[in-house]
């Protein structure tokens, strides 16, 4: 594995790939990585012949009052874990060679509508810092795949759309989420919960399980059962940013035509903020639904 802190020598490497006719995966992170991100180069490795990995922890999308200096930097394990995974790049940027004329001079590039919503409405400008970035990413390593984990749903949905719009050459692969036994999502953030935050945390999927198992079942008063499962994680010590269920191609109200459905929540518990989703098929034939792990 060769590790690249700037962008020309990456691309001079990968369009030596190019040249042998072999295709390109890339996996962005920001680093701190897990089975999760793991599970997204494994699955890069069955899509392209040469597998590109990114770790930048990108200030862009960080509000103020949010953990971009703590966020946890692991540099050495993270090399470590990418080269047993038989990654063939790393690129490692610094903020500098992202944004060589500052932030504030940066070109954005906004998803209307879709970041507007959830994530977006509790995070003003968190998904432009994303969207920006994912296409300056697109942009240096010129894959043919990426791949990107269903936990962050929202994200996922953004970036698709953001690729569709501006016609970009890139087929964008969602991963499904990857959880501890106890059904937690893994996330870099779960390394600030204490002990105690650890035990209530997986109730955020056990809510989100109850949700779609209820609607799979027929109850169709979708208010009533977010306002119930906001109320559990209340009572749990969870404070809720949002607990919503959405037309999962929209991220709006369901409707008829709905095709299936995405129960998505934001809840901190304690200092920290996680983020999960369930998802369930419609089955047009029935009045049963498929269900679908997020």
């Amino acid at each position: 594995m060769r590790t690249y802190n700037n962008a020309a020598q990456l691309q001079a490497a990968l369009g030596k790939f190019r040249l042998e006719g072999l295709s390109i995966a890339f996996v962005p992170t920001m680093g701190n990585l897990h089975e999760g991100h793991l599970d997204l180069v494994r699955k890069a490795h069955t899509l392209c012949d040469i597998v590109v990995v990114s770790i930048f922890v990108n200030p862009l999308q960080f509000g103020a009052n949010e953990d971009l200096d703590a966020y946890p930097r692991t540099m050495a394990a993270d090399k470590e874990k990418l080269f047993s995974e038989g990654v063939d790049a790393l690129y490692a940027p610094g903020a500098e060679d992202i944004y060589p004329e500052g932030m504030a001079a940066q070109t954005a590039v906004q998803v209307p509508d879709l970041g507007d919503t959830l994530c977006g409405s509790s995070r003003p400008g968190h998904f432009d810092g994303v969207t920006t970035v994912v296409n300056k990413l697109f942009n240096i390593v010129q894959p043919d795949v990426a791949a990107f984990g269903e936990k962050d749903f929202q994200q996922l949905s953004i970036v698709r759309k953001m690729v569709r719009d501006l016609c970009m050459p890139v087929k964008v692969i969602g991963v499904r989420t990857r959880r501890d036994e106890d059904g937690l999502a893994m996330s870099s953030r779960n390394g600030y919960l204490n002990a105690e935050e650890r035990e209530i945390a997986p109730l955020l999927h056990e809510t989100l399980n109850n949700c779609r198992e209820a609607i799979a079942c027929g109850f169709d008063n979708f208010l009533q059962l977010e306002s119930h499962a906001r109320m559990k994680l209340l009572q749990a010590g969870f404070e809720p940013d949002y607990f919503a269920i959405r037309d999962a191609r929209t991220l709006r109200a369901v409707t008829e035509n709905s095709e299936e459905i995405a129960i998505l929540a934001a809840a901190r518990l304690g200092n920290t903020r996680l983020i999960d989703n369930v998802r369930l098929s419609l089955n047009p034939v029935s009045d049963w639904g498929m269900l679908a792990d997020g």
